[in-house]
């Protein structure tokens, strides 16, 4: 027996099967094998075909479903993982009205800044835990100001995630953790922040109903069963946005874990029972995945864009035919420091964390006398972590504490340069541990549905891959990173959001 878990990236659409005896990964697969596009109509937008992601989904299930032994009919649920913030609109026949405005997307930053205008500093923090930045609820606000045509059709508002739920079964869900996340939902209340709707102009009844994160949010339709080659009926047993997935994939579940990830952007997740901040602009703070009103469980997410994308630009753009770990192996013959080469990824749109500043990516102080490729390497993972660096600076000073961090085996936690930056900079420990997105949804969908006793049990199968102590000499480290973040604060001078 079986459980199958997706992970709806923007990148690609992950799947894999786990075991119902142990929770050890079966299989995994990965579609389109390049990544998927994502649309710039405009500089600074980002946006996707809702439907591209299920025709991935529908290419990652056959391919599972094709491989030796493995029979349909012993699969017993679905766990679904997904790109945070996106906004999907459908209409009355529950069908996208136009692509999606996913997370990267920038074009709501005004937007969010007027509700949050509308609604008080005070009340955001004290309801939502949040300003509304750039998230789903503005985006919302962004196409009724902006496509009215597009909003008077539109029937429920979804997450990327519930638009997958919706192909699958046929019906229209959500989550509180999903509105949480869409800065839709009211921790004082428990309950969606009708009161913010009322301010944005929003009629709540644009919101899916709502089901629980764990636990039966709706069966596999005839229409999906007749898609996907999955047995109709099977329960859907899990979702949650992509973040609070990976920490719990590393089972970061209580106060004090913290999970980290370098994929296409980068994040911190530190898990918190404190329902109050200091910080609500520069740090998310969204329902953990094992949340409750009685037992609180925020994530704190620090989010990054432009981390990931930089590395793959660098190999596209630089060295097409060089593969990650031969530039990794280059990086790392350079000194810390770069010779002062430096580099700042922020070009993949606002970023929370420079108060929705778009800086932008640039490289400073190359010197064609000196500076090699594998400078430009190296300078990149350096750039990347010492932005992580800058921070945890601000998770710290809002209660963070960060003496071990958990990390997925797919993502740039792999370049030894990257990681032991963070490592010796920050004094944390950090442990990659052996699994991914779409294993721990599926594992998810198994705890939901009983088969384990907890997420530790689920993934009591995870070995340790590798693990990054703080490195003893941290001066080169410290005086790297200290010119870096001040050249930073002059362009954050230089910008406003």
């Amino acid at each position: 027996m079986y459980w199958i878990g997706y992970d709806i990236g923007s990148s690609s659409v992950k799947a894999a099967l786990v075991s119902d005896a142990d929770g050890s990964e079966v299989a995994r697969v990965q579609y389109p094998k390049k990544e998927m596009p994502i649309d710039s109509p405009q500089p600074g937008w980002g946006e996707q075909d809702p439907d591209l992601w299920w025709e991935q989904v529908r290419l990652a299930t056959a391919e599972l479903l094709k491989m030796p032994g493995i029979d349909p009919k012993a699969i017993r649920g679905i766990g679904i993982s997904y790109q945070m913030h996106g906004l999907v609109v459908v209409d009355a026949s529950l069908r996208p009205l136009r692509p999606s405005i996913i997370w990267c997307d920038s074009r709501a930053v005004g937007a969010g800044e007027k509700l949050l205008d509308l609604a008080g500093e005070e009340a955001c923090r004290e309801r939502l835990l949040n300003g509304p930045g750039n998230f789903t609820l503005s985006k919302l606000v962004w196409v009724r100001d902006n496509q009215p045509d597009v909003f008077s059709q539109i029937h429920k508002i979804m997450l990327p995630g519930d638009y997958i739920a919706l192909r699958f079964s046929g019906n229209a869900t959500t989550t509180a953790s999903g509105l949480s996340e869409g800065i839709m939902w009211d921790f004082r209340d428990d309950q969606p922040a009708g009161w913010l709707l009322e301010k944005a102009g929003i009629s709540p009844d644009l919101l899916p109903e709502i089901v629980p994160t764990f636990g039966v949010q709706a069966t596999l339709s005839e229409a999906g069963a007749r898609e996907t080659g999955l047995p109709e009926g099977i329960p859907i047993l899990y979702r949650a946005g992509d973040q609070p997935n990976n920490a719990l994939s590393l089972d970061v579940m209580q106060p004090g874990d913290v999970a980290a990830t370098g994929g296409t952007s980068g994040v911190v997740y530190a898990v918190t029972d404190a329902t109050r901040t200091r910080e609500m602009n520069r740090v998310n703070n969204f329902a953990h995945v094992n949340h409750t009103r009685k037992a609180p469980r925020i994530g704190k997410l620090l989010c990054i864009n432009g981390t990931g994308i930089q590395y793959s630009w660098m190999q596209q753009q630089v060295s097409p035919n060089a593969s990650y770990p031969e530039m990794n192996q280059l990086a790392s013959e350079i000194p810390v420091g770069c010779q002062g080469l430096r580099i700042y990824p922020f070009g993949n749109g606002a970023e929370r964390m420079l108060g929705n500043a778009r800086v932008g990516a640039r490289i400073q102080g190359l010197n064609f006398n000196t500076h090699t490729r594998s400078h430009l390497y190296r300078a990149a993972l350096e750039g990347i972590a010492f932005s992580f660096v800058y921070g945890m600076e601000i998770m710290a000073a809002d209660g963070v504490g960060l003496g071990r961090i958990k990390a997925g085996n797919d993502n740039l936690f792999r370049a030894r340069t990257f990681a032991e930056t963070i490592a010796t900079l920050t004094g944390a420990t950090i442990q990659m541990v052996a699994t991914t997105g779409a294993v721990g949804a599926a594992r998810a969908a198994a705890v939901a549905a009983g088969a384990f006793g907890s997420m530790s049990e689920a993934t009591a199968t995870d070995k340790v891959q590798l693990e990054y102590a703080p490195l003893a000499g941290t001066e080169p480290y410290r005086e790297a990173y200290a010119d870096w973040k001040n050249e930073l604060n002059n362009i954050l001078k230089q910008h406003k959001p």
